[in-house]
């Protein structure tokens, strides 16, 4: 159980934080660059009047539809949601290593789970067999100093 802690936090919670970090940068790429292309379609639009204005009510045109195009990324992908789904996975995986040490830490041996049945618990939470969890954890401990094993502890996300 120690290595599945270990792959956890070495593989599955470093990916995730890296990307979450990613979408979040992107949310605030987009939740800048809508309003502002937004503003500039409605400056553009305000030279509709003018006789010789081509190049500001074509910047506003374009701006205009540079706007929808980001607007839509950013709501219609729910960009924002897979930020928190990110952030929501670290979570359970925090939840996991925290269980399983205190499980494995416990002194009395009357309020730690059955063995068996703890591992068969973090196995299908993790969405493997318990055979495949087994796997991983002689993969982790047999592989390179730096622990380089290629796998993730959790099949689900």
């Amino acid at each position: 159980m120690k290595k599945i802690v270990m792959v956890l936090k070495k593989k599955d919670m470093k990916d995730y934080l890296r990307l979450s970090t990613k979408v979040l940068n992107l949310n605030k790429v987009l939740a800048i660059f809508g309003p502002l292309l937004t503003s500039l379609a409605a400056l553009g639009s305000g030279f509709l009047d003018s006789v010789n204005a081509s190049w500001p009510v074509m910047l506003g045109v374009i701006s205009g539809a540079l706007a929808s195009v980001v607007n839509t990324l950013q709501h219609g992908g729910q960009v924002g949601m897979v930020f928190e789904l990110y952030k929501a996975t670290l979570g359970f995986f925090k939840l996991m290593e925290e269980s399983i040490k205190l499980n494995i830490y416990e002194q009395d041996h009357g309020k730690r789970e059955n063995g068996e049945l703890f591992e068969i618990k973090v196995a299908l939470q993790l969405g493997r067999s318990l055979s495949k969890l087994r796997q991983l954890a002689t993969l982790f401990s047999s592989s390179s100093e730096d622990n380089d094993c290629e796998e993730f502890a959790s099949k689900l996300f």
